[in-house]
């Protein structure tokens, strides 16, 4: 039974002939109920800040070998991580620029956004659960009928960065983490895939070794220079937005002549990803527009 049905039931066992119009939300804003809103806590982010919202997969190294990912990168994998970080970049078109390596990826808002009212868990939530459905959403576009054996986790945290320097070290020291994850993934996979050890006697093999040591083992041993590795692998992938001009075909009837298919080109903003050094002072001359003026 409904509830308006309910209700009429009992007035006419009271006898009125007349039911009042019922309002849900008129009845809820006003309830004695309405106290425990003051539990909420305020997440409000500092105004003037870059927020930055990181994500990193959840035990994703288990996730890796149960879905079989090539080591010591995927590119399948990779490409799906980007895919998922663009759509969430083109759904909040606020984020100024985005860089990811292995499970983890980073986005930048802009210091000015007022999406969400700058509260934290909503835009952790928003970004977490885009990129989580993104990364189901795209898995067959990147990994065929290899089936999704279930599904994946993403943990986020937000953090801000009062200014371009503080943004830029924090971007650095991630990029820097990247290569030093994967100069050791590079060489430890090639000791086990190519020199015929073991997982524990890599691990022994690499113990105290520094990068020098690293690229040496990889140069003598493999004939491998670690320099002529995908880009990708060694840099991350730099997401940002960039207007590019577009021409269309677009059908178009004068008076008293034909229609006609005529070009017309347009300029629009489109994500890029790029797979560069963004420790450097090159990237950022070069993109001016990623950074807000400090003032």
């Amino acid at each position: 039974m409904c509830f308006l049905t309910w209700v009429e039931m009992k007035i006419k066992r009271r006898g009125r002939t007349s039911l009042r119009p019922f309002s849900r939300s008129s009845a809820m804003a006003k309830s004695k109920f309405e106290y425990v809103r003051s539990f909420e806590t305020d997440d409000t982010c500092l105004r003037n800040c870059y927020i930055v919202v990181r994500l990193d997969g959840r035990n994703f190294h288990k996730f890796a070998e149960q879905h079989q990912f090539a080591k010591p990168n995927d590119d399948r994998a990779l490409g799906l991580m980007s895919r998922s970080a663009r759509s969430v970049m083109e759904e909040l078109e606020d984020i100024t620029i985005a860089y990811g390596q292995s499970d983890d990826f980073i986005f930048v808002f802009k210091r000015t956004t007022t999406w969400f009212k700058r509260r934290a868990s909503k835009l952790m939530t928003h970004v977490a659960s885009q990129f989580s459905s993104s990364y189901v959403f795209y898995w067959k576009e990147f990994f065929g009928e290899q089936p999704l054996l279930y599904p994946p986790g993403f943990d986020g945290r937000v953090v801000l960065y009062p200014t371009n320097h503080n943004l830029r070290d924090y971007l650095s020291w991630r990029q820097a983490d990247c290569h030093i994850n994967n100069l050791y993934n590079t060489v430890f996979w090639t000791l086990i895939q190519k020199g015929g050890l073991t997982t524990t006697q890599a691990e022994d093999r690499l113990k105290g070794t520094l990068a020098s040591d690293k690229n040496e083992i990889l140069f003598s041993e493999f004939d491998i220079n670690y320099n002529n590795e995908s880009a990708v692998h060694r840099k991350g992938t730099t997401l940002i937005w960039e207007k590019r001009n577009e021409t269309v075909s677009k059908r178009i009837k004068r008076p008293n002549e034909e229609e006609q298919q005529v070009p017309v080109t347009r300029s629009r903003r489109k994500v890029e990803a790029y797979y560069c050094d963004i420790i450097g002072d090159q990237f950022w001359e070069e993109h001016p527009d990623v950074l807000e003026d400090d003032t």
